[in-house]
């Protein structure tokens, strides 16, 4: 593997003038100015559970974790807290939890709502309660764009990505691994990807999870991006999945207990695909991954009581006849929304959800797919919502067009989280007393106030005539994307960074990657 990390970064370019309707669309699209930092939801959530129904499905993951258990794999430290806070150990690392244990740990020292800092304090965000952070796509192998199609990702791919993510109003969060960077080797990625979103981005981001010592390293290079001293504040929030069913292994409650120890949030978050990992139904998968959730979170808690975590599902179907993932389905819906009210009752932050589908092209099926996963998610009230742009083909690839259709759909969701406008304005009343009966609101003057916010306007959709459309080269949704992404990174600046920053991240980098020779696992 290429090592393309060990040379100079490249120089941020500057912006030029762009012309045509692909500049207006990609100006509209990007966005210099932080804004909002994150959503902040009006509309009450979407309950489709009552009281007895959710009680039934705590209760089960009661028994789950008291009669059936979850394994704590080649973690000797973490059976020991387990066993000096009541639980008892089976074989070599069965733990049985006491009812009531785990929920009394998270709900005794877990926060119900934390702040994540940015680089940039104007993007710091909320997590918990009533708000909602869109981050991006994370863990693909393979990137595809109209023009090149779809091929390995590379460090080139991944900065690109972390660009579009930076200029993207609607992502909150710059997210993780948004690609996996395969011209590096393995274990000296996570250093290149650190770095590229600390220098093209001042949003929040994620650490490494794939081995203690890169989280270390996580938590390392945010410490010199933050001047030198975290001062116990978390600016990590980092994806941490069991090993479903019913287990935690050593890689990942490794990076967890670095993540806590540091005061830094996990996401202690299952991944099932119903039928393989959990049962096929939505009550048995629910009742599953809140015992693997649960005990996640308390072991963080038992690490460092008052550690940030993160309720988190990762929650879809998956074909009966074939084996392969399915996205999009109703049931993958409900299953978040049932999800999300488990979480709202335990008093934890909730990660879910996203704009998934099985599609191999930004078509048709990607966007009805994602759009039944991102409406759920959004109603049901999830706060953190990773994959939610890019995703393509199963998670395996992540799209440059699919990347930018998503973003213009997590404006609308902003609309839909916010609800409905009742202020005096909102009602309108004065637009009816001066509008005479049977005469448009066009010319009307609270029309004319109003009309620039009025609605949500798309970045890329099309709403032209027939004859505009074809004038203009009868281009689809994505390929109106595929001009707007070349355009934003043709127009990338990067945030400011602090020379003597910029050189110890550097120098960390270098001296961290002459240490170890290069490895594929």
């Amino acid at each position: 593997m290429t090592d393309s990390a060990t040379s100079s970064p490249e120089p941020a370019r500057r912006p030029r003038r762009g012309g045509g309707r692909a500049a207006r669309q990609a100006a509209r699209a990007q966005s210099s100015d932080p804004g909002a930092p994150y959503l902040i939801r009006s509309v009450t959530p979407v309950e489709i559970l009552d009281e007895a129904g959710l009680s039934q499905i705590e209760e089960n993951a009661e028994t789950i974790m008291s009669e059936i258990g979850i394994a704590f794999q080649g973690t000797p430290e973490a059976l020991d807290l387990w066993r000096d806070a009541g639980a008892s150990i089976e074989g070599e690392d069965l733990v049985k939890f006491p009812r009531g244990l785990c929920r009394q740990i998270v709900q005794r020292h877990a926060p119900a709502q934390f702040t994540q800092h940015a680089r940039n304090p104007k993007r710091s965000v909320k997590i918990g309660g009533n708000t909602i952070v869109f981050a991006p796509n994370y863990g693909s192998p393979f990137v595809t764009d109209l023009d090149n199609g779809r091929r390995y990702a590379t460090i080139e791919d991944f900065q690109n990505f972390v660009k579009l993510v930076y200029m993207l109003p609607h992502l909150h969060h710059s997210g993780g691994t948004l690609c996996e960077p395969v011209d590096v080797a393995v274990n000296k990625r996570h250093l290149d990807m650190m770095y590229a979103h600390l220098r093209y981005s001042d949003k929040p981001m994620m650490g490494s999870v794939t081995a203690p010592e890169r989280a270390e390293d996580s938590v390392e290079m945010a410490r010199l991006a933050f001047g030198g001293n975290l001062e116990d504040r978390t600016v990590l929030t980092s994806l941490v999945n069991a090993s479903s069913p019913l287990r935690w292994d050593a890689t990942m409650l490794g990076a967890a207990t670095v993540y806590a120890k540091s005061n830094q949030a996990c996401i202690m978050s299952p991944f099932i695909l119903a039928g393989a990992m959990s049962p096929v139904t939505v009550a048995g998968l629910a009742a599953q991954a809140l015992a693997e959730a649960l005990t996640g979170m308390a072991y963080c808690q038992l690490v460092r009581p008052g550690a940030p975590v993160i309720f988190g599902t990762f929650a879809s179907s998956m074909s009966m006849a074939t084996g392969a993932p399915t996205f999009g389905t109703p049931e993958a819906g409900q299953a978040i929304m049932v999800m999300a009210s488990l979480a709202r009752r335990l008093g934890v932050p909730f990660r879910s959800g996203g704009q998934f589908t099985s599609s191999k092209s930004p078509d048709a099926q990607a966007a009805y797919e994602s759009a039944s996963t991102i409406i759920p998610t959004v109603l049901s009230g999830v706060n953190f919502v990773l994959h939610a742009a890019g995703w393509l083909e199963g998670g395996l690839s992540l799209s440059y067009e699919k990347l930018i259709m998503d973003a213009d759909q997590l404006g609308m969701m902003d609309v839909y989280a916010k609800g409905i406008d009742m202020s005096e304005t909102g009602q309108a009343m004065d637009a009816f007393r001066t509008n005479p009966a049977g005469q448009h609101f066009l010319g009307n003057q609270h029309t004319l106030q109003n009309f620039e916010t009025a609605f949500y306007r798309s970045t890329i959709a099309d709403n032209n005539s027939y004859e505009q459309w074809t004038e203009d080269g009868s281009l689809s949704a994505a390929q109106r994307a595929n001009s707007i992404w070349k355009e934003m990174l043709a127009n990338y600046e990067a945030p400011p960074i602090g020379d003597e920053i910029d050189s110890a991240l550097l120098d960390f980098v270098a001296r961290r990657k002459a240490e170890m020779p290069d490895e594929i696992g």
